[in-house]
């Protein structure tokens, strides 16, 4: 791959990562991108241990049962005791966490709809796959380090 490629590609990331950001801190936003994320993986995977959220989400312990602890008390998730090891929990997303995750995603989705309306379904279905390309292979790259 030549530089200007590489310099373009990180041009554009640098740009994507300041809309993106700008969208999160509209006044109308539900709840940070860490927490969407968060959420997301409960609906996803259901009741889930921290070292897995932790694997899921690409983050340490820590990050997540802190994260975790913010979600908890706004009652958008709950923890259930595991019934093998009485040390250890599962987090849950609850019913009021369902429905914030859902209103939240209604939104994104709706900018995204608005944002992507000139474009064509083939260029839609074309950047979708190369971003998730994308992200599998920063997956891969950060699994490794």
């Amino acid at each position: 791959m030549s530089n200007d490629s590489i310099e373009s590609i990180e041009i554009e990331m640098a740009i994507l990562t300041r809309r993106i950001t700008m969208l999160a801190t509209e006044k109308k936003k539900a709840f940070d991108r860490s927490s969407y994320l968060l959420l997301q993986a409960l609906a996803t995977h259901g009741e889930t241990g921290v070292k897995k959220l932790a694997t899921i989400l690409q983050l340490d312990i820590s990050t997540i049962s802190r994260q975790a602890a913010l979600l908890e008390q706004k009652q958008l998730i709950r923890k259930i005791p595991n019934r093998i090891d009485k040390r250890s929990y599962y987090y849950q997303i609850t019913k009021s966490g369902k429905k914030t995750l859902h209103a939240y995603k209604q939104k994104r989705m709706a900018f995204f709809s608005d944002l992507l309306a000139d474009w064509s379904h083939k260029d839609r279905i074309k950047f979708s796959q190369l971003l998730e390309k994308f992200n599998q292979t920063a997956q891969e790259y950060y699994r490794k380090k």
